[in-house]
């Protein structure tokens, strides 16, 4: 009978509903791989249910996103796409190729959001399609992203975490025996790269493209271009509680930590 029909609906959307939900928790926790399972298991129930599927295949990417499985991000976003083009399955799809420097392509995705979108998304599609453009020329160049280790979405503590632990490595007074020149060189690109990212301000300038400290000179150069003595910022770094200057620092990033979250 009809209500019977009506009664499996109803069951089976209350079963999706409460796999999403739990999905969404494991997320929450940083057990992307467990809200992965969850999702899929969710969108099996129904996989016709595209007002369901479409927007849980994004939440998919994002988890792929953060498993640094960039090649699977990109895999699943597609689908999303070809089901039916939208700027956010496309931005999902550029996201997930800029995250796996595959810079090319995430313009392309970036510019193809740019020509569908309504006329009141077109501002947010040109800042995404220039932050790609901005992380092309950037991976010509120094990468402070790189030179940490951390993706480019990585939050100051992920950002910190691996300061220390570079910082503790390449430490001129650990390297005194073999390539000392490439050790001090490695310790001052490393404080360099954290000066940037770990202040909310520097490190909006770099992501726009911007010239993060003045009279940079031939840009990407070898020389230093920032104004403070390695040694001294990895002590005050190290040194408990830091200086007001470190306090100041970290509060930036915990604003910034915010925004990105």
């Amino acid at each position: 009978s009809l209500s019977a029909g009506c009664k499996e609906g109803h069951k089976a959307t209350k079963k999706i509903t409460k796999k999403d939900k739990k999905a969404d928790e494991a997320f929450e926790k940083g057990d992307y791989q467990k809200a992965i399972e969850i999702w899929w298991e969710a969108m099996n129930t129904d996989i016709s249910l595209l007002s369901f599927v479409r927007p849980t295949l994004l939440k998919v990417v994002k988890a792929h996103i953060e498993l640094k499985e960039y090649d699977k991000a990109v895999e699943e976003a597609k689908k999303h796409v070809d089901n039916e083009e939208s700027v956010e399955g496309l931005h999902a799809m550029g996201e997930a190729q800029l995250a796996g420097e595959r810079f090319d392509e995430a313009i392309r995705t970036f510019h193809r959001a740019m020509e569908i979108a309504p006329e009141g998304e077109k501002g947010d599609c040109k800042r995404k399609l220039d932050e790609a453009q901005v992380a092309l020329k950037q991976s010509k160049e120094k990468n402070y992203y790189k030179i940490l280790g951390v993706p480019r979405n990585a939050k100051l503590k992920e950002i910190k975490k691996s300061y220390r632990e570079l910082a503790l490595k390449w430490h001129p007074d650990k390297n005194t025996e073999g390539d000392t020149e490439k050790a001090e060189k490695m310790f001052q690109d490393i404080s360099e790269a954290y000066e940037v990212l770990s202040d909310k301000d520097l490190r909006g300038k770099y992501d726009r493209g911007e010239e993060v400290f003045e009279n940079q000179g031939g840009g990407g150069g070898g020389q230093r271009r920032h104004h403070m003595d390695p040694n001294m910022f990895f002590q005050q770094h190290f040194r408990q509680g830091g200086g007001g200057g470190g306090q100041q620092r970290r509060q930036g990033g915990q604003r910034m930590h915010f925004r990105h979250g």
